[in-house]
């Protein structure tokens, strides 16, 4: 889980690799801290994801870290976030860092509490892009690890992208423990990565499929008072049916949630491609309309935006005309005092509400909505039907009496 940071950051104001600025920070986990940045050289904005300082000097994990961050690289994909570059992590000099696409707007865990459970067209335009970008990832011979919605990202203009591909795997060969990252995953660990710790593409598939079922009801299917029963329960039990949970939800997205998410690694779908396809023949056969995915107005990502330029601005109250021999401030080291009203409210525990609404909008509406729709279209179809037997009756009984009508 992530949270803002609001506390002094010694690399604020700081430029990495000679080149990458940073400026203020978005959130910060167990172990890294992302923050807004600059590329110096392309005067290009950046997101710069800085690992914790005990990553500096291991060498099994900069190995590692390099290599995934080099395969990632080179993946193109609409449902993919950039990496730009990477550095750091020499002993006594700055950490470990990856540079990489800046998405403006937020991430789908702050959708979901923002609005709740989606109706299934949302869920469908959620799904779909995510599904294209590990496709890609899979077809590479990449496998992400760590589906789960703080991972994938929303911008303004609706773009659905996924990210961090490579750091579950990098952190857990490291000699450094990695508790923090199964405490950060446990509800969307598939049952193998319990057990073995094995993975491969069919394990990201079963998280996507957790993910389908949490954006349909709002929650994860299991619970528990720790992280290892949460992960444990999967090995005995199977994802129970969205509509279960909640009212609306088709019979064509329990099909598709039961079998990303069968227990055995076999009876899931092969990869994320083979289940995109499956999504897009429960879209087809539903009629689902297209959807613009919503970026979250209260995100970490919009704060720290507005923080960067509340420092970068000058204040309108103040003389715009600093007195002769006055040096003026630098406006990037510039610190904005924040008031409690404006700090964020943390939160670790995993999101569970069930609000039953998405955007203000009972999903019940969105139920009978199509259900009216279904409805009126049947109707349409019946008088169709009796208008052309009527015809029908009519042209016979003219055609079998025309000789007495002449």
């Amino acid at each position: 889980t992530y949270h803002v940071s609001v506390t002094s950051d010694p690399l604020d104001g700081a430029l990495l690799d000679g080149r990458y600025r940073v400026e203020t920070p978005i959130a910060t986990g167990g172990m890294s801290t992302v923050y807004r940045g600059l590329d110096t050289r392309l005067d290009r904005p950046v997101a710069l994801k800085v690992m914790d300082s005990r990553y500096c000097g291991d060498i099994q994990f900069l190995t590692r870290f390099q290599r995934e961050a080099k395969a990632v690289a080179r993946l193109k994909g609409d449902g993919l976030v950039a990496v730009y570059d990477q550095g750091g992590g020499a002993p006594g000099d700055e950490p470990p860092f990856l540079v990489m696409e800046l998405i403006d707007g937020g991430t789908l865990r702050e959708l979901l509490r923002e609005r709740g459970p989606m109706p299934p067209h949302a869920v469908a335009a959620v799904l779909r892009p995510i599904c294209h970008g590990l496709g890609v990832a899979h077809a590479a011979g990449l496998v992400h690890r760590d589906v789960k919605p703080e991972n994938v990202l929303i911008s303004d203009d609706g773009e659905v992208k996924i990210a961090d591909f490579g750091l579950v795997r990098a952190v857990a060969e490291a000699g450094i423990t990695s508790t923090s990252v199964i405490l950060g995953t446990a509800a969307y660990l598939s049952p193998e990565q319990v057990g073995t710790g094995e993975s491969d593409p069919r394990s990201d598939v079963y998280a996507v499929g957790i993910l389908a079922y949490e954006l349909l009801t709002g929650r994860t299917p299991f619970t528990g008072d720790s992280a290892l029963s949460v992960a444990y329960q999967r090995m005995d039990n199977d994802v129970p049916p969205p509509s279960s949970a909640i009212a609306g939800v088709p019979a064509q997205f329990d099909a598709l949630v039961r079998r990303a998410t069968d227990r055995d690694p076999a009876a899931r779908f092969a990869d994320a491609a083979e289940l995109g396809d499956a999504l897009e023949e429960v879209i087809d056969e539903l009629g689902l309309p297209a959807f613009r995915v919503p970026a979250p107005s209260q995100s970490a990502q919009h704060r720290a935006a507005t923080a960067f330029h509340s420092r970068v601005q000058p204040d309108p109250s103040t003389d715009r005309h600093p007195p002769a021999g006055a040096r003026a401030p630098d406006p990037r080291r510039d610190t904005r005092v924040f008031s409690p009203a404006e700090l964020p409210l943390p939160d670790e525990r995993e999101y569970q509400p069930l609000t039953g609404q998405f955007a203000g909008i009972d999903l019940e509406q969105f139920h009978w909505a199509r259900q009216r729709s279904k409805r009126v279209l049947a109707a349409w179809v019946v008088t169709v039907l009796i208008l052309a037997g009527l015809l029908a009756v009519g042209a016979w009984t003219l055609g079998n009496n025309l000789a007495t009508l002449i």
